[in-house]
């Protein structure tokens, strides 16, 4: 009983920094790969395993590994979270003379495209939010960009005819 408590007493001491590099030293990973690994100096490795080492009373880096190893099966087990499920669905009578209609729920990837307001949605119109979904094709891109641009281009000459309009106006 002793020895458990002290062990917990000696996993408690590591850090988790020092038990990073632990647990690549038992994977048999030399210094400078867990350098590379954790992004650290391979003098900082050494120096992590060397105080891991004091602290588990090793004398060399297989000793603290094999230390390390008995103590994270006992120490390091997941925290127990228990998963909730939801309860099954419960099955209500069906209103239609025949049993189910057909195509009662048709399954798909694509979301149907619609002008109309949506539940769960704020709607409105026009359905710019259908403009610009990501699955339209190139072509329709395109299409899309150049009925902007013929937009864009007829807003532009109104402004000029406008323009224009009250020049005249104003010199007359």
């Amino acid at each position: 009983m002793q020895q458990m408590s002290n062990d917990g007493a000696l996993w408690a001491r590591l850090s988790d920094k020092q038990r990073a590099c632990l647990d690549l030293l038992l994977e048999r990973r030399t210094s400078k790969q867990m350098a590379r690994m954790l992004g650290i100096s391979k003098p900082t490795v050494d120096q992590r395993i060397a105080a891991a080492r004091v602290i588990l009373g090793a004398g060399d880096r297989d000793e603290a590994a094999r230390i390390y190893g008995r103590l994270k099966a006992v120490y390091d087990r997941g925290i127990y979270d228990p998963v909730q499920l939801p309860e099954p669905p419960k099955f209500v009578p069906s209103d239609f003379p025949d049993g189910d209609p057909i195509n009662v729920a048709i399954l798909s990837d694509a979301r149907p495209r619609s002008f109309g307001t949506e539940a769960g949605r704020g709607g409105g119109f026009p359905p710019s939010r259908d403009i610009w979904r990501h699955d339209n094709s190139l072509r329709a891109r395109i299409m899309i960009m150049a009925a902007m641009l013929a937009v864009l281009l007829v807003i532009l000459l109104a402004g000029l005819g406008i323009a224009q309009a009250l020049t005249e106006l104003i010199s007359n």
